[in-house]
């Protein structure tokens, strides 16, 4: 039997005045970071690195345009990440204090 749920979508995000310039820096950025990364492969990556490459420019320009047109749907991702990266290093922080 299958078994189907469907959720409530998010509501749209607040607007205030520069989200939408720091939502297309956040949207470039980390697509722009994927690539770097896979340009910077101390291996030959091929065409598994030319696809990479293809496929974040592709999420890059789906992200700005939800940026910049569909402002109430983009969600920051450096937030999203921004947060678990501060945990870890607190974590980090507490360990190195107590030993």
């Amino acid at each position: 039997m299958l078994l189907l749920i469907a959720r409530e979508p998010r509501p749209d995000a607040a607007y205030w005045p520069g989200r939408r310039g720091l939502a297309a820096v956040d949207a470039v950025i980390w697509p722009l970071l994927w690539i770097i990364f896979i340009r910077q492969l101390p291996a030959e990556s091929g065409v598994v690195g030319a696809v990479g490459i293809a496929v974040a420019v592709l999420c890059c320009l789906g992200r700005l345009y939800r940026a910049l047109w569909g402002n109430e749907r983009y969600w920051f991702t450096t937030w999203r990440w921004g947060r678990l990266v501060a945990a870890l290093l607190l974590i980090g922080t507490v360990l190195k204090l107590s030993v």
